[in-house]
């Protein structure tokens, strides 16, 4: 069957069911606008055990006063009663068996096959199973994400980028007011200056003519090109209301490039781990 040409896919707010297979219209959409959307993917009974889970680690490592977790550096901030969190949790698969089963789960065979038929789950790779907790407080290091490609990434590591997809899943409710997800339909197809240079790398959050908002519900799963431009706002709402906490796996390929504790950290994520050193210094209540 001949995939559907580009004036005959759905609506690009369309949101799709994932069942056995891609069909031929969910790969078109994604070939051409770099994207897809599926809704309901996971139950809430299990968007509360990610959450539940993603909480007991947080408390494992800040008992244990941990720094990175396999050469990655952790995103702290602080919390609504401004308590210390961590903000970003990478390989928490590898920490957690409940996360490790559920990212295994048959369900998601469709996007593993659509990575490519040898696909494997990167739990201790990369930055592993990463759960995003983006929350808009005083003291928060992480309430937005300035527009990227990961493609950066591939260029760090020495190598020219390559088609890489993002597999999400959202845990919380997330409309245009709560910040989400913003892409420029497309722009994966661009060339390499484009990528490069269109705009300036994290530091630029303001709105583009051609983004779109991807607004999500919890057990949403969301995939995009990774060489896509995309970015997270953030939320027009404080505190409580304008929590965000989305999950991806990666799915690799190639050869196995296992991290460890003695792993080195990227120059990236040592620039990244500075920038928001400063910034939280900056917030911290005197004497806290």
């Amino acid at each position: 069957m001949q995939p559907p040409a580009p004036a005959a896919l759905p609506p690009i707010d369309s949101r799709f069911q994932l069942g056995a297979e891609i069909t031929p219209t969910q790969a078109a959409f994604l070939d051409h606008h770099g994207f897809l959307h599926f809704e309901g993917v996971a139950t809430p009974d299990e968007v509360a055990m990610i959450g539940s889970e993603m909480e007991r680690i947080e408390k494992q490592w800040l008992a244990e006063r941990r720094e990175s977790v396999y050469g990655i550096p952790l995103f702290f901030g602080r919390g609504l009663r401004n308590e210390p969190i961590v903000q970003r949790l990478a390989f928490a698969s590898m920490f957690s068996e409940p996360i490790r089963r559920f990212v295994r789960d048959a369900r998601f065979e469709p996007i593993r096959r659509l990575v490519a038929a040898d696909a494997r789950i990167g739990d201790d790779e990369k930055d592993g199973v990463v759960i995003n907790r983006y929350l808009n407080v005083p003291g928060s290091t992480y309430p937005r994400l300035g527009w990227h490609t990961d493609g950066l990434r591939d260029l760090f590591y020495g190598r020219m980028p390559v088609r890489f997809l993002n597999v999400g899943l959202h845990l919380d409710a997330c409309d245009r007011a709560n910040g989400g997800l913003r892409l420029i339909p497309g722009s994966h197809t661009q060339g390499f200056w484009s990528m490069c240079f269109r705009k300036p790398y994290f530091v630029s959050h303001g709105e583009d003519p051609d983004e779109i908002c991807v607004e999500t519900r919890p057990g949403d799963l969301t995939v995009h090109d990774g060489r896509l431009w995309h970015r997270v706002a953030r939320s027009t709402r404080e505190g409580a209301p304008s929590l965000r906490r989305s999950m991806y796996v990666p799915y690799l390929t190639g050869p196995y490039e296992p991290k460890s504790d003695a792993s080195p950290t990227p120059a990236y994520h040592r620039l990244g781990a500075w920038l928001r050193a400063r910034k939280l210094a900056r917030t911290k209540p005197v004497g806290a």
